[in-house]
């Protein structure tokens, strides 16, 4: 790793062999609904440095997003990833989409939610029942999230795929919306599918470990209301995305994505403590319930991450203590009651 802006975004679209062996095998384009967020940025460079490594250079990948900040989209047409820009809401955008055979849709909406929660639902559920009509010849991968689950109790562990879904709050059960939808897309007109049930991914600018970390550093008391949380490299994250359109399947493939550990909160702030050289103070007491999820189908598939939860504890805190930028996005990981 590189600590500097420049060598997070290469190690975030870092190809493994195995995301050169997917983009070599691949047939056809690769459109990226949703691509100006937090991951979409790394993931499209992962797919191009990838295609290119397999000698699929005249492969697209196409990234579609608002891009309110031009200079994304300048950035990624440097990098050799064709733009769009689009309101996926507006009438008549997807119509003006190319046709592609691979399509990844990560529009989605959590922050926010309370107080304007008829968007978060058009966002997560109406765009994607629009979105899984207008490409239903192709293989889809769509982001969805754990809090489709319940709050699971601390000692049974994280939920599997096999778990009924019952989120709590507006933003969970618009995430389940999402995948209902995508569900009858499948059924209907037998639509490949795979839905990735993320819970957390991070790098060093964002996620729960640098809300963590920062809090310790800041001085700040730590949360241990969410007294347990998994969390996963983002440059994992999406090379599992990638990867999982060999995975699509009428009905739907449903995978969860997350780390192999489950770190209690505490002892993380005690090592960022350690790290800092600082007494860490925390407020509030652990819940007997936390968002826990169990990725051991995709570990089956794709093998274990490549950063660990301990070398990510130290990178975030080497990032923090250089004064290394955040997008300051806090996570609000420590919410029981499922209100973003």
């Amino acid at each position: 790793m590189v600590f500097t802006e420049e060598g997070l975004e290469a190690r975030l679209s870092l190809p493994s062999d195995a995301d050169v062996e997917c983009m070599a095998s691949m047939d056809g384009d690769l459109l990226i609904l949703g691509a100006g967020g937090k991951m979409g940025p790394s993931l499209a460079r992962l797919a191009r440095r990838a295609a290119d490594l397999a000698g699929a250079r005249s492969k697209r990948v196409v990234a579609v997003a608002r891009f309110s900040d031009p200079d994304l989209a300048t950035q990624l047409l440097a990098d050799g990833i064709e733009t769009v820009q689009a309101n996926l809401l507006d009438l008549g955008a997807l119509d003006r989409l190319p046709d592609c055979p691979n399509v990844i849709f990560m529009a989605a909406r959590k922050f926010g939610t309370t107080g304007a929660e008829h968007l978060t639902w058009a966002m997560n559920t109406y765009l994607p029942g629009r979105v899984s009509e207008r490409f239903r010849e192709s293989r889809i991968v769509a982001f969805s999230t754990g809090n489709v689950y319940p709050l699971r109790p601390v000692a049974q562990g994280g939920a599997t795929e096999s778990t009924t879904p019952a989120p709590v709050g507006e933003y969970g059960q618009s995430a389940l919306g999402r995948e209902r939808l995508f569900e009858y897309a499948s059924a209907t007109w037998g639509t490949r599918v795979s839905l990735l049930r993320l819970n957390y991914a991070v790098e060093l600018r964002y996620g729960v470990l640098s809300d963590i970390g920062r809090a310790v550093y800041e001085r700040r008391p730590v949360d241990l209301r969410m007294g347990l949380v998994n969390v996963i490299w983002q440059g994992d994250a999406n090379s599992i995305c990638l990867r999982s359109f060999e995975h699509c399947s009428s009905p739907p493939n449903v995978l969860n994505v997350t780390g192999p550990e489950t770190l209690p909160v505490r002892s993380v702030a005690a090592r960022f403590g350690v790290l800092f050289g600082v007494q860490v103070a925390f407020e509030g007491i652990e819940a007997e319930v936390a968002l826990l999820n169990d990725a051991t189908k995709a570990q089956g598939l794709f093998g274990y991450p490549s950063v660990t939860a301990d070398q990510l504890i130290e990178w975030t805190a080497k990032w923090i203590r250089a004064g290394g930028r955040t997008l300051n996005k806090p996570t609000h990981f420590q919410a029981q009651d499922g209100k973003f």
